[in-house]
């Protein structure tokens, strides 16, 4: 939303409409001073008559210069708004400043000081202009700074902005963090100027998109100054939908500046940079990917822990030896130290990880990962390539303009190729972001035993399918033998690109570093811990930290299944981890969970009962009206199934109706939802399976995604008939 969460990050908010020192007053007369040409701004196209709200005047500015060692960097932004209806004015009613004192700029993070001004003024109808006392109408909530604006009305003008200028002193080279926005809002934006001022030593990349103007260079009267403006007039309103991806579609710009003293920190830039400050980067060749990456990506590392943990051991191929060696990794530069770092956050000991003297290896990212793991390839004359690519929400590789965008990983050229990837705790070999399936993507290469990136080409990454991707539960309802209450069980499963999420949610550290202390013969940090009393006395503090953590999941996951079944409370509830699925992509990560619950899921009516089954799929997507009518495309995340298997135990005495409404199927090019209902013995078995098989479908293919969608939605609906005998 473009809620009035003004969303600011403010490094120190200090404002005052009314006693104001002259940075205040020069960033009031900025937006509102004698050259405002839109103070008399009032009127809106007709077209627009029927809007919520419409933008009348949009302006962004980014200023940036230095002096000696010391860096300013100012960015502002103002917008004139004209509220049309009852809903827009509660949207504006209340503005919130959220309070930040650091930020990171690349690879380097300083204190600032800085200051950010707040202005809001509201043109009455007659117009007459009232200006807000920030600071008097200012409340901290939350540590948030929230102002309310009263007596806002239909027919109001809405006038606000932020200047906010940052100082602060650095050698070094470093990029400032990238936008990459469109020029779509949620209400229409009459006109927009985008502004930028810089000088030497600051470096621009920045391009237009999609048919959104370019960036147009203005006069100046310094050679070392140089402005830049884009412009654009009557911008329609973007509707915020699901399964879409802005930058790919709308008009749009990005751009980041990049700011770097000397050659040398040229040089030394993690940045597609320009040759030069005056001009413009707007593309990147493949020369210039190999260029950045051809010393950064070198291979680089002591594996020889690597060597010996493989000391004794055969492999039946180069790809049994390469998945081997990622796991041993992933717990010997990362697991193995979970423990500590938990002990260390937990207050239980001061210098955790001093049990480790000197032989800490911890590979903290992709660059890091990327030279250790293809160190090892090289050791083992195993032969691969370096993959540079980005996610689709991001446009195509040939749009690559920012390299903070950069995704990197490795292609293992086994007799089936593998892909590693920079791991997280649970991170499968030939695990990567889905969002890069089906992309394409760089390949950098060295020839046989050079060390030097010397090779560049181009290539596709492989896809998944949505059996691949798969949700699985089994469901076995059981009711008390006088219909008060029933007793479920749900056996969970999870696997490909379904499965990371469901991990980082549930599974506890302590969940998985024991079972990778055993499977390395490693020790665990409270074994390495000096002296027996320590040992005794962290041994109790861990175990109290696992109890506690446990009783927090357990709570969350309560209400996660109360939300999932739609049971308002339970009289009991219960999980356990059952294989927690973290040394292949395709194995399940699965738990167990079982509910008792009280008057949930069916309805008395005369001697029967009626038996909501059809809550037991979960929630579903339940479309609205104005989602029905689609002029955009649709980009799905990736092709997944949902397959349930519910089984009822039919209460003795009873027979069951209805498994006609429990029978469907819906199956096209897009997706599926598939169900069907059958008597074994005395148990109801419903199966039902809703696939998305797809990344991506054209809005001509939209009206077959809703009919299995809307069919899953009126599964959710059904009810069958336990009848007494």
């Amino acid at each position: 939303m473009a809620s009035r969460f003004l969303l600011l990050v403010l490094f120190v908010f200090s404002t005052s409409a009314f006693s104001q020192s002259k940075e205040e007053m020069a960033a009031k007369d900025f937006f509102w001073g004698a050259n405002d040409n839109y103070h008399d701004a009032n009127e809106i196209p007709s077209e627009w008559e029927n809007e919520s709200a419409v933008v009348i005047y949009k302006n962004e500015n980014y200023d940036f210069h230095k002096f000696g060692k010391n860096v300013t960097y100012t960015t502002s932004v103002r917008k004139r708004i004209k509220l049309l209806d009852k809903a827009a004015v509660e949207e504006f009613s209340e503005f919130s400043f959220t309070k930040r004192f650091r930020s990171s700029k690349g690879r380097y993070t300083w204190k600032k000081r800085g200051n950010t001004f707040v202005g809001v003024k509201i043109v009455k109808p007659d117009g007459s202009v009232t200006e807000i006392n920030v600071d008097e109408e200012a409340v901290e909530v939350d540590g948030e700074t929230k102002i309310a604006i009263p007596n806002l009305e239909v027919g109001d003008i809405i006038d606000y902005y932020s200047y906010r200028k940052e100082p602060f002193k650095s050698t070094y080279a470093f990029g400032f963090d990238p936008v990459e926005t469109s020029l779509n809002e949620e209400y229409p934006i009459m006109d927009f100027k985008l502004f930028f001022e810089t000088e030497n030593d600051f470096f621009i990349n920045f391009k237009s998109f999609n048919g959104a103007p370019d960036l147009k260079e203005l006069p100046t009267d310094k050679n070392n100054m140089r402005r830049y403006e884009l412009t654009e007039t009557n911008i329609p309103k973007r509707d915020f939908t699901r399964w879409f991806y802005p930058l790919v579609e709308l008009p749009s710009y990005k751009f980041q500046v990049y700011f770097a003293r000397s050659g040398k920190f040229e040089d030394r830039a993690l940045a597609f940079l320009p040759e030069k400050e005056d001009i413009i980067k707007t593309s990147v060749s493949d020369e210039e990917v190999l260029d950045l990456y051809d010393s950064r990506f070198k291979p680089d590392g002591d594996v020889g822990d690597v060597k010996s943990f493989f000391k004794g051991k055969s492999f039946k191929n180069d790809a049994e030896k390469v998945i081997s060696g990622y796991y041993y990794m992933r717990h010997y530069y990362l697991t193995r130290y979970i423990e500590a770092a938990y002990a260390r956050d937990a207050n239980i000991s001061s210098y955790p990880f001093e049990v480790y003297k000197n032989n800490v290896v911890f590979i903290q990212n992709q660059k890091q990962f990327i030279r250790h793991f293809t160190e090892f390839l090289k050791r083992q004359d195993i032969d691969y390539s370096i993959v540079v690519g980005k996610k689709r929400y991001d446009g195509t590789i040939d749009e690559l303009l920012i390299e903070r965008n950069i995704e990197v990983m490795v292609k293992v050229h086994t007799a089936t190729p593998l892909y590693a990837q920079f791991f997280g705790v649970h991170t499968n070999i030939n695990e990567f972001s889905p969002l890069m399936e089906g992309t394409d993507v760089f390949l950098l290469s060295s020839e046989k035993n050079k060390r030097k990136i010397d090779q560049i080409e181009r290539a596709k990454l492989p896809t998944s399918s949505f059996e691949q991707n798969e949700t699985k539960k089994d469901v076995t309802v059981t009711f008390d033998d006088d219909f008060s209450g029933l007793s479920l069980t749900a056996v969970n499963y999870f696997k490909g690109h379904q499965k990371s999420d469901e991990q980082y949610d549930r599974l506890l550290f302590s969940d998985y570093v024991f079972e990778d202390y055993k499977r390395y013969e490693t020790e665990s940090w409270i074994e390495q811990v000096w002296g027996k009393k320590n040992r005794e006395k962290f041994t109790r503090e861990m175990k109290a930290l696992i109890e506690k953590l446990k009783n927090k999941q357990k709570e969350y996951f309560e209400n996660s299944a109360k939300s999932e079944y739609g049971i308002e409370s339970f009289e009991d509830y219960t999980y356990e981890i059952n294989e927690n699925g973290r040394y292949s992509l395709d194995s399940y990560f699965t738990f167990t969970e079982t509910i008792t619950a009280k008057d949930v899921l069916i309805k008395k009516a005369g001697p029967n009962y009626i038996m909501e089954i059809g809550k037991l799929i979960g929630g579903q997507i339940d479309l609205e009206e104005k989602e029905r009518k689609r002029s955009e495309n649709i980009y799905l995340p990736h092709p997944r199934s949902f397959n349930y298997t519910i089984t009822l135990n039919i209460p003795e005495g009873y027979s069951v109706s209805g498994l006609d409404n429990l029978n469907k199927n819906v199956d096209n090019e897009t997706g599926a939802f598939i169900s069907s209902a059958n008597i074994e013995g005395n148990q109801l078995i419903v199966t039902t399976s809703k696939r998305y098989k797809s990344y991506f479908e054209p809005v001509q293919n939209w009206s077959k995604m809703i009919t299995f969608l809307d069919e899953a939605k009126q599964f959710t609906n059904e009810k069958i008939l336990l009848k007494k005998n």
